[in-house]
């Protein structure tokens, strides 16, 4: 049966972490372990882009132990079967379309109904609330964009300059050489790629905002 072995894994982790077991282990916290759960995060997503299925397999368990390792260190306030129980509630709440009657036809409709729901369960005024603003700000950008793309925002005034270049590209490996020379191009005139972006976020999150607040 699938998941099986999960059981082994946390009864070892429990081991390693208890008195007799592992030192190092034992002294960890859930912040001194902040830096390797965004490490093995980032080396799980390389392995997939290599499409490397050995190591995605290797990677991705070592994700899981971050979060048995979190978990474990969290007893006995919470433990393991909170975390499961959570996200297993989680997902059935948010999939009326499968475990109960409300109608959804399309992905797109599954995606927009998801962050309604989960922004009413949480009390968020807006559909940008709860983005991380720790994010990179190409990855934050990307999360706003896909959140409020079922909004009727106003088109800000580089949208068509966007669109002009955009369709003078070859596919997706342009975009990158051109994200990349443009990265280079700004460093040239001083000015920091990053924080442009991040700052452009910003705005365009009040914009957002200011469009809810008045709809």
């Amino acid at each position: 049966m699938q998941g099986s072995r999960f059981t082994e894994l946390v009864a070892v982790l429990d081991r390693l972490c208890s008195p007799g077991g592992c030192p190092w282990d034992a002294e960890q916290t859930h912040q001194t372990l902040v830096e390797y759960l965004i490490e093995e995060a980032y080396e799980c997503v390389e392995a997939i882009e290599a499409g490397n299925q050995a190591d995605m397999q290797e990677e991705l368990g070592d994700l899981l132990l971050q979060v048995v390792f979190h978990a474990r260190i969290a007893q006995p306030r919470w433990d393991i079967d909170s975390v499961i129980g959570g996200i297993t509630t989680k997902l059935i709440e948010r999939h009326p379309h499968v475990f109960g009657d409300v109608p959804a036809q399309t992905a797109g409709d599954v995606e927009s109904a998801w962050h309604v729901r989960k922004a009413q369960e949480k009390g968020r005024s807006s559909l940008t609330d709860g983005i991380p603003e720790s994010l990179p700000a190409l990855m934050r950008a990307s999360k706003v964009q896909s959140r409020t793309k079922s909004l009727d925002i106003p088109r800000t005034g580089q949208a068509s300059r966007a669109d002009n270049v955009i369709s003078e590209l070859n596919g997706a490996q342009d975009l990158g050489d051109l994200l990349y020379e443009l990265v280079r191009a700004a460093k040239a005139n001083g000015w920091d790629a990053e924080s442009s972006l991040r700052g452009s976020v910003a705005r365009n999150i009040e914009v957002i905002k200011d469009h809810e607040s008045s709809n």
